[in-house]
């Protein structure tokens, strides 16, 4: 006589033909060469967003989002909730992981040229899942309501209104009217939970069913030397063996939060005071630090213009050009194009070296 969980697994068989999906897990190949630890920055973005889901709904059960509860509810989980305090530090910190990771993923992909022909869809996803995730960390800021977050989100939300025309309807769209207020809170709040999460979930599947279609790209240069050397390809089953090897990255990355959350609880400080000063060096997160950094040093007026109107544009031309890169660079062959990584390699420098200025600057 069959057991219980015989006659379920049949059952489920029966109806949805899981041995198909066994079978084509099984066949599914991943190559196998010096640049190959760079393919498990997809699975650990894909990793610490679904910590982010699964720490996100549990703090949900107990903030609320209004400008008289923010606060207090976001202490209470720190103060009162059982393990509340390591649930919004893991929150806090896998945000900020998720963040570094889709950075690290999108410029791997770029040295590596995994953006050519026939995936410059996946990218287009990858890139626009980045936007995302920019999002995600701009929107959460002001969620526990207090002093830093309150007044960044007012210098944030007033970089977008020096862009002509489409300035300050921008404004007025993330901040619900003039000023930051609970409309503002409540806004950013839905954003961040319901809208945001939804295309992100929506675009992740897209992405990775494009990426299961195509498969792994071999960058250019293994790709000659293969074709110069057949017997010098290699190829590892993606289920279990690189399966198991993505699962002990996650293993890695989840001790890494679990002490970081453990070891530098994420703080709350004080509330919100609207009539209140803003405090003195008062900066973004890490990863908008470098662009507010240029933005501070950009001259007034440059040649009769508005220089931080033509910062930010500057930047959404960056941004626009990363987006359809596939389209930009068509040229053949691709391991003999060095410009488009060189540019890559000094925008990098750039992002880091402003970053490490505005954060020790005063």
């Amino acid at each position: 006589m069959a057991s219980p969980l015989t006659s379920v697994r049949a059952w489920v068989d029966e109806r949805f033909h899981l041995d198909e999906f066994k079978t084509l897990a099984q066949k599914k190949k991943v190559p196998i060469h010096r640049y190959s630890y760079w393919y498990f920055l997809g699975g650990m973005t894909l990793f610490l967003f679904g910590v982010q889901i699964l720490t996100g709904a549990l703090l949900l059960l107990y903030y609320r989002p209004g400008a008289d509860e923010a606060f207090e509810s976001v202490q209470l989980i720190m103060t009162q909730v059982q393990f509340g305090w390591l649930i919004r530090s893991v929150h806090s910190w896998s945000a900020n992981l998720l963040v570094f990771m889709v950075f690290a993923h999108m410029f791997s992909v770029l040295f590596l040229k995994s953006y050519r022909k026939p995936r410059e869809l996946t990218w287009v996803s990858g890139m626009l899942l980045l936007f995302l995730m920019l999002g995600f960390g701009f929107s959460g800021y002001l969620l526990p309501w207090n002093t830093l977050s309150y007044f960044a989100t007012k210098v944030g939300t007033e970089i977008p209104a020096q862009i002509p025309i489409i300035g300050h309807p921008t404004l007025l769209f993330l901040r619900g009217g003039e000023e930051i207020t609970g409309s503002t809170l409540t806004r950013l709040f839905g954003f961040h939970v319901a809208i945001l999460p939804a295309i992100a979930t929506l675009l992740i599947v897209v992405h990775v069913a494009l990426i299961q279609y195509f498969g792994m790209s071999v960058p250019p240069r293994i790709e000659t030397e293969w074709q110069a050397n057949p017997a010098a390809r290699r190829e590892i089953r993606f289920f279990p063996n690189f399966v198991l090897r993505e699962l002990m990255a996650w293993y890695v990355a989840l001790g890494l939060l679990g002490a970081l959350a453990a070891l530098f609880p994420w703080s709350l400080g004080v509330k919100a005071d609207p009539f209140g000063s803003a405090p003195a060096g008062i900066k973004p997160e890490w990863y908008f630090l470098f662009m507010f950094q240029t933005l501070k040093l950009i001259p007034a007026k440059i040649l009769g213009m508005d220089g931080e109107m033509l910062g930010i544009l500057a930047f959404g031309v960056i941004g626009a050009a990363a987006l359809l890169l596939p389209f930009l660079d068509r040229e053949k062959p691709f391991n003999t194009r060095h410009w488009i990584s060189g540019f890559a390699c000094v925008f990098l420098g750039y992002m880091v070296a402003m970053t490490v200025y505005g954060w020790v600057a005063k």
